[in-house]
């Protein structure tokens, strides 16, 4: 089934954005980065966006967008010129990404297989596309399960929207033009058990996941302040351990642990297309709002376009 759109209130006109259109630039966000606080509803397999409160609104939420967004360097006279090379038969797509959070204050990345069309090889949180007849909950955690294998029980866990993003793939123009373009909206979902007990019940969908791992405070915060839209090295706070402990899946179906360079999830966006291990600009923000979720706080990155 299509994903579900993504609709606008605009001066309390409901629209449905264009494929090429900024849903950050409709929404009045300026030359920034924001994060631009974001009227929500969160309807069945729909979300509903406006600047301003409306009836129906049942949070508000952070909105952002990497500095290099595609559809905000994407000028009209672009457009126009290169109009026939971007969809005209869709609109933004709407997906979910769950954060999800072990009683020991860890949370779970996967890394995505490098044969995906999509965003391959990237560190992100469990997610996907929204159905049509979903609720958003409901979608984050069947993709939760389709990815990982997990199943939360009803009574031990809690949750929570955390943030929205604006999502293109490829992620710079340098790369080509975007063939993909969501909002997706982070959940954190809060369980009573503990990273153990739930890495014993993790079986990843091989055909999406080769790799996972858990992440503590120390590790995502210097991952959410890892400056995205620059190319400047960046050296490894000496407070941080060189490597982490991941899971990687083995062709035979079997499984290893394995030390992976911290450094890896420093690096930053390329300017250059390459399929190069890295966690997901998306990530990063979801990552930040949720060590402001903790009371931690991150230290302030001035980012340059």
């Amino acid at each position: 089934m299509a994903a579900s759109r993504v609709l606008l209130l605009l001066s309390g006109r409901p629209m449905s954005p264009s494929f090429a259109q900024s849903v950050c630039r409709l929404l009045g966000a300026g030359p920034g980065l924001g994060p631009w606080p974001t009227h929500c509803g969160l309807k069945q397999g729909q979300l509903v966006l406006s600047n301003g409160p409306f009836p129906g609104a049942s949070t508000t939420l952070p909105l952002q967008r990497p500095p290099f967004c595609p559809f905000v360097a994407l000028d009209q006279q672009q457009l126009r010129a290169r109009g026939a090379e971007l969809p005209t038969n869709r609109g933004v797509d709407l997906g979910v990404a769950v954060i999800l959070q072990s009683s020991d204050q860890t949370v779970l990345l996967t890394r995505r297989t490098n044969t995906l069309s999509l965003s391959p090889n990237l560190w992100v949180p469990p997610g996907g596309h929204v159905e049509l007849d979903e609720e958003l909950l409901d979608g984050g955690l069947r993709e939760l399960w389709e990815e990982s294998g997990l199943q939360l029980p009803q009574d031990q866990f809690s949750w929570v929207p955390l943030g929205l993003w604006e999502s293109a793939y490829p992620p710079r123009l340098s790369w080509g033009l975007p063939k993909y373009h969501h909002i997706i909206l982070y959940l954190l979902v809060v369980s009573q058990e503990s990273q153990q007990q739930l890495q014993g019940r993790i079986q990843p969908n091989p055909n999406e996941v080769n790799a996972f791992m858990w992440l503590g405070p120390d590790v995502a915060a210097a991952v959410a302040t890892t400056e995205d839209g620059t190319e400047t090295s960046r050296h490894l706070p000496q407070e941080l351990p060189p490597s982490i402990l991941i899971v990687e899946l083995e062709e035979d179906g079997g499984a290893r642990p394995l030390a992976l360079p911290v450094s890896t999830l420093l690096r930053t966006t390329p300017t250059t297309a390459e399929g190069k291990e890295r966690v997901s600009s998306g990530t990063k923000f979801a990552l930040r709002l949720w060590l402001q979720h903790l009371g931690r706080v991150c230290p302030v990155i001035r980012r340059h376009s």
